[in-house]
């Protein structure tokens, strides 16, 4: 029972970053280039704490510290560009299939031997994301958000698949967000003037501490206890729950498209978590 409700806790957490950053732009509190400094830089400050406790050796420098930052550093931004025109369950959907698609990708790159259930569910996944992002009729997301979404999750997808031999998850991870705050400021000096008020600010910082900082912590904390099917699905209620907490918080309004698209992607993701059967 525990488990599952650090599992669940973890999701909310993740979710709550689409909710968090959304409710930030849509309000005119903050610009998404401030969200994204403070998100990054505060999450640091936290994890580097976390690590600090621990009191045992951490290796701040790596020959994978650049990939991992560039990649954090483009899913942060991205992220929060984004849902400048995105609603929190549209951008969560392409967040979490993007990221899908690009692991997919990697296991072709890496010769990986991919399952027809593998498969035929990343199929299914991308038609889902396809038919979302279709440029037409009034339910189409907006482009240029849905581009940069696609490229925090390529951002998201790359960092992913670099952290999956850590021996040191959470040591790497504090890692890698000190290092994309150089990237977060270079994109907040880019796009200056800053907007920033008292409300975008405790919005920004919330997200990088609870949601991003002890959120990141926590999961990888449960990760090793979990099956790999089980966390893998466990995920598949990221978008389910920015769905609700938009339609709550947000007042934001689901469509048919969406719909649709979510059961195609949940569902393509899902088959593709069926265990391939053993050679016989």
């Amino acid at each position: 029972m525990k488990r599952f409700l650090l599992t669940g806790l973890t999701m909310v957490a993740f979710a709550a970053n689409s909710i968090l950053n959304r409710f930030a732009l849509a309000d005119a509190t903050i610009d998404p280039a401030s969200f994204a400094a403070l998100r990054v830089a505060s999450g640091a400050l936290v994890l580097w704490g976390l690590v600090a406790l621990r009191q045992r050796k951490w290796a701040l420098w790596s020959s994978s510290r650049p990939v991992g930052a560039v990649a954090l550093a483009t899913y942060m931004v991205g992220f929060s560009f984004a849902y400048i025109s995105l609603g929190a369950a549209v951008g969560a959907l392409i967040l979490f299939g993007g990221v899908q698609v690009v692991m997919f990708a990697g296991a072709l790159l890496a010769r990986e031997r991919i399952g027809a259930f593998k498969a035929l569910g990343a199929t299914i996944a991308f038609a889902g994301l396809v038919w979302l992002l279709w440029p037409s009729g009034g339910a189409a997301p907006d482009l240029t958000g849905a581009g940069l979404m696609i490229a925090a999750a390529v951002g998201w997808g790359i960092y992913s698949l670099r952290g999956r031999g850590s021996t040191d998850p959470t040591g790497d991870t504090a890692a890698n967000f000190i290092f994309a705050v150089p990237l977060a400021l270079f994109a907040l000096c880019a796009t200056l003037p800053a907007t920033f008020s008292s409300t975008g600010i405790a919005l920004a910082v919330t997200s990088g501490v609870v949601m991003s900082g002890f959120g990141y912590a926590l999961w990888y904390s449960v990760l090793p206890r979990l099956p790999s099917a089980t966390a893998a699905v466990a995920q598949l209620s990221v978008p389910i729950i920015a769905a609700l907490g938009g339609i709550v918080l947000l007042g934001e309004a689901l469509s048919l498209r969406f719909l649709i698209s979510s059961a195609l992607v949940l569902g393509g993701i899902a088959i593709s978590l069926v265990p391939r059967r053993p050679d016989s």
